[in-house]
């Protein structure tokens, strides 16, 4: 169980492990019960099968990331979506182009990384192919959303230096231990706050930071809900800015400890892919 959760918090791949992605990990000295909220705090959270998250971002529209679809496409009685506790189907999935071309090529490092060494240039080649990934897509639905209000698309290329907003379902633990690891993959919401600190090409990237320097809510993702949002408020209102994707790791693939002090977490950055998204709603 242990090799299973370390896998899929480094690389976030549901191919390889069903049912796991990313959640919320929390501060070691906060309350957890200061992260918890009803899930009516945030209706525009799309549940995919068994795991993983989205963003219903237009009435008939889903934005999540593209290695959280694996399952839905693989198996079509996945082909669905829960939203503000309805089941919505899936019509199509949309992937990014060029991000199916390297699944197999992905697979293979690691396969390689996880029955060799384990070694740190391994984990680095592993971290080099994941940043040049297109991790998103699109699901569009069989019928449109009219009980709940999409989230607007945060089109700005100013996010470094700004606080963001996540919410997840799932696994958690605290910044000391790190992951619990017999979390349950599904389970009550929870939200928290980060400071983007690199925003460039695909990736928005935040750090868990501990003490002085961290936010009171401070959080980060962990293991349940890849595709989840990062959050900007935009003149009072919260746009979509950022999905869970992976998180970057530096040492030998033994050492690693998910959701610790001082990882760094990359998110996709929707700004980077708004023309796109455009083009395909509008040419349904």
């Amino acid at each position: 169980m242990k090799s299973s959760v370390i896998i899929a918090m480094l690389i976030m791949t549901f191919t390889l492990i069903p049912a796991v992605g990313a959640s919320i990990v929390v501060r070691h000295d906060v309350p957890d019960s200061e992260y918890l909220v009803p899930e009516s705090a945030f209706t525009a959270l799309v549940d995919l099968p068994a795991s993983g998250h989205g963003v219903l971002i237009a009435k008939q529209w889903v934005v999540t990331a593209a290695h959280a679809t694996d399952m839905m496409r693989m198996m079509p009685e996945h082909r669905y979506v829960m939203i503000n506790g309805k089941r919505r189907n899936v019509a199509r999935i949309i992937v990014y182009p060029g991000y199916l071309a390297s699944v197999d090529e992905y697979k293979q490092m690691i396969d390689e990384l996880v029955s060799g060494d384990g070694s740190a240039s391994k984990v680095k080649a592993l971290m080099t192919e994941s940043a040049s990934r297109d991790d998103i897509a699109l699901l569009e639905l069989t019928e449109p959303v009219d009980d709940v209000k999409p989230v607007m698309l945060y089109k700005g290329s100013d996010e470094q230096g700004k606080k963001v907003k996540l919410y997840g379902k799932g696994a958690t633990g605290d910044g000391l231990a790190g992951q619990h690891e017999n979390s349950p993959q599904r389970g009550k919401l929870r939200r928290a706050y980060n400071i983007v600190t690199g925003a460039h090409g695909r990736w928005l990237v935040y750090r868990f930071d501990r003490g002085s320097h961290a936010l009171p809510l401070e959080g980060v993702s962990g293991s349940g809900d890849s595709g989840g949002p990062l959050l900007i408020d935009d003149g009072g209102e919260w746009r979509l800015a950022g999905l869970v994707s992976w998180n970057y790791w530096k040492g030998a693939f033994s050492e690693y400890r998910a959701g610790t002090y001082g990882n760094e977490f990359y998110n996709v950055r929707i700004s980077y892919y708004t023309g796109w998204i455009d083009s395909v709603m509008v040419a349904r």
